[in-house]
């Protein structure tokens, strides 16, 4: 069965070729087509162009035709970074940072990522499941085509197990390309409060070897943050990680910079996330990597901390991706329509530059970049349609409003 969309005012992010990822000066470009079509067939891109190329449909009866009547194409946001696996909202937290308490006031007061654990412990895997499939069919409808979730919820090897679980049924229950991410360095839980070296060994001499063996996870993950784990916890868990076989992603420098890049990219990170305070050595640690640094502004933005400095890192050449850091207690929110606007508005960056850090760049992220991120022949077909909207640049100008119309993912309308 072929599917052909026609009516296209412009199609975006348009490749001959996948590309690995778009960096530096590169990044204020992207490649469109006006007045374009998109055949897809067997849940692939199997040919694009201009109408006035567009040789028309050879078997009627096997060909689904979609107008776009005029709206835009885009292939989906490839979202890098998310915890949609949790428990309960933790908005009494939300209303604690009104009152005036820090991040780490509320964490020192029993919330924070601890919260989350106590709550996800007492939730059975169906609710846990349903809850997090319902979350991820919103996130489809304003254009998310592929997701990374982690655990680091659970914090004992049963929850964690539990959240890996859950990510697997998702990943068998719904068409959009998931990735799993064990994070069980999430946080000390209260019983290891006093011995965080005891923690560290559970988690990788115990929870690690039977996340591989059952083959739970694409990734390993840990928090490298004052107060966390240090960038030594950081080293002794990639280190084990990669002898199994397992890549890493790391959340590092969103309250400060401890060296926690460097470690990353030289362990063979595939992201540094996060990325808020950035020091000298960090810039010079990404160069010349296939590290992707990622930055997640909804986060800064719900929190009220500084944005990652997105501008100063594509002028040091680098590329940049932006994905949502999806989760209860720093970000609820999972609109990549919001990151792109957020990228713009108090990252100052440019349309061009927000597309390729939300498609292509997030892609990379997420080891995806050969199937999703553009419109090349071959690609997945994960591809949204807007309304008629006057140029690309509406999409992150019209914060607050949905602009899309219909979803692809796999070549099926959602």
């Amino acid at each position: 069965m072929k599917t052909v969309i026609k009516n296209i005012s412009e199609l975006i992010q348009t490749e001959t070729s996948a590309r690995k990822w778009v960096a530096g000066k590169d990044m204020s470009h992207i490649s469109t087509i006006k007045d374009a079509f998109i055949e897809v067939e067997g849940g692939l891109i199997s040919s694009f162009g201009s109408m006035e190329d567009w040789n028309g449909i050879e078997d009627w009866n096997n060909t689904e035709i979609i107008d776009a009547e005029g709206g835009m194409v885009f292939p989906t946001y490839c979202d890098s970074h998310t915890h949609l696996v949790f428990a309960a909202s933790r908005e009494e937290e939300f209303v604690d940072r009104i009152n005036g308490l820090s991040y780490a006031e509320i964490a020192e007061r029993g919330g924070g990522i601890l919260n989350s654990a106590d709550k996800l412990q007492n939730a059975s895997e169906d609710e846990l499941f349903e809850d997090a499939l319902a979350r991820l069919n919103e996130l489809v409808q304003i254009g998310t085509g592929a997701i990374e979730i982690k655990s680091g919820y659970g914090l004992t090897l049963d929850a964690e197990l539990k959240m890996l679980r859950v990510i697997k049924r998702l990943k068998a229950a719904s068409d959009v390309t998931i990735k799993a991410t064990f994070l069980g360095a999430h946080a000390l839980p209260k019983e290891y409060t006093e011995n965080k070296e005891g923690y560290m060994d559970l988690v990788i001499n115990e929870m690690l070897p039977i996340v591989v063996k059952e083959g739970l996870a694409d990734y390993v993950d840990i928090f490298c943050e004052e107060g966390y784990f240090t960038v030594e916890d950081t080293k002794n868990l990639l280190t084990a990680a990669n002898k199994l076989g397992l890549q890493s992603k790391t959340h590092v420098n969103q309250f400060n910079a401890i060296g926690g890049v460097k470690s990353s990219v030289d362990l063979g990170a595939l992201s540094v996330d996060h990325l808020e305070v950035m020091a000298e050595e960090d810039y010079e640690a990404l160069k010349g990597s296939n590290c992707m640094p990622t930055i997640l502004p909804s986060c800064s933005f719900f929190l009220r901390i500084p944005y990652g400095p997105a501008k100063r890192m594509i002028e040091e050449g680098l590329p940049v991706a932006l994905a949502t850091d999806y989760n209860p207690g720093s970000n609820p929110s999972g609109n990549m329509n919001f990151v792109a606007s957020l990228g713009c508005i108090q990252m100052k960056m440019t349309p061009e530059e927000v597309i390729n850090a939300t498609t292509i760049n997030t892609a990379y992220a997420m080891g995806v970049e050969k199937e999703l991120g553009s419109i090349c022949i071959g690609k997945k077909a994960n591809l949204f349609i807007t309304k008629q909207i006057p140029s690309y640049a509406y999409l992150p100008y019209s914060f607050g409003h949905n602009v899309i119309e219909k979803v692809m993912i796999a070549g099926k309308l959602q």
